[in-house]
């Protein structure tokens, strides 16, 4: 008789970041400048690369999907966040709230093995500079971004989020609908959801990470190899854009998941989550183009025209 007099919850209300009234217009204004750069750093680099043929290579098709994943990651999140800074209705809908959720957790595991695909791309370009246009064909790179999005869908997927019920507190104490902030509102034992998101979530970050930090270990092997400091030079630049962003992702995720149980809380769990879905997407452009002559070089034709 308990379970048929439960109300089961069709909207959530996010708390958002703060409650502070006197914070929220600074806020909205900070994140708008953040999320405006965002979109205009990503998109302008797909529009880059895409309208300049020297920029037609393995390197830059996959940089310019890494760029989409970003603004589709910044994009789930930032948009409803910036609403609710100017409003008092933090209201979402059971429906939206899951379509942020799966839009989110496929584009961040896409940008997972996305950054491996660019670590692979890095070790064939140093390592076998010969055979690079061979075992870096357009087909063979279409059909790793392409795994690579699907990887982003399966994993979202696989959640089983459509299994649980919320007939409790509809307060989800987060600026977006984070999954594990989900279970702790759910009338239904969340327990099978949470062994999923452990099991695939920690296989899929130490699999890329460990992909990654292979493919670099070969590389600094070659490297080190190299008897000219120009030789040298060129390959750590080669790489070394791919290797910043490449920390400053995973070094997010460990310090989101992988640390001591006590001493942290929900304020610090959402700085590490605005850290990886709306500061990143905003470095990563500008971490690869600020040190790219390329990429530059087609810029400034692009201003003088």
């Amino acid at each position: 008789m308990a379970e048929e007099n439960k109300t089961l919850v069709a909207e959530f209300v996010l708390t958002g970041l703060t409650d502070l009234q006197e914070l929220q217009v600074p806020l909205f204004l900070v994140f708008l400048v953040i999320y405006l750069t965002t979109m205009v750093g990503n998109l302008g680099l797909i529009f880059l690369i895409r309208k300049h043929p020297q920029l037609h290579t393995p390197m830059y098709l996959f940089l310019s999907s890494l760029a989409f994943a970003d603004a589709c990651t910044s994009s789930s999140v930032t948009p409803r966040m910036l609403t609710h800074f100017l409003s008092k209705n933090h209201v979402i809908s059971l429906f939206d709230c899951m379509a942020q959720f799966y839009i989110f957790g496929s584009s961040a595991t896409t940008e997972c093995f996305l950054l491996v695909v660019m670590a692979y791309d890095c070790y064939i370009a140093i390592c076998n500079p010969l055979l690079y246009p061979v075992l870096m064909s357009r087909n063979l790179c279409t059909q790793f971004i392409g795994v690579s999005y699907f990887m982003g869908f399966l994993h979202s997927a696989i959640q089983l989020l459509f299994r649980l019920t919320f007939c409790r507190s509809n307060e989800i104490h987060y600026f977006y609908c984070e999954i594990l902030q989900l279970f702790k509102i759910s009338c239904t034992d969340p327990t099978v959801n949470t062994l999923l998101v452990l099991i695939f979530s920690a296989f899929i970050q130490v699999f890329t990470f460990m992909t990654i930090m292979v493919s670099y270990i070969r590389i600094l092997f070659a490297i080190m190899k190299k008897k000219s400091e120009k030789g040298r030079s060129k390959a750590f630049s080669t790489c070394s854009a791919h290797l910043l962003s490449v920390s400053l992702f995973y070094g997010t995720l460990f310090f989101m998941y992988v640390r001591p149980g006590s001493g942290h809380t929900d304020d610090h769990d959402k700085m590490y989550s605005l850290f990886y879905t709306i500061i990143i997407p905003l470095l990563n452009p500008f971490i690869y183009s600020l040190r790219n002559k390329e990429v530059i070089g087609a810029l400034r034709r692009i201003m003088k025209k």
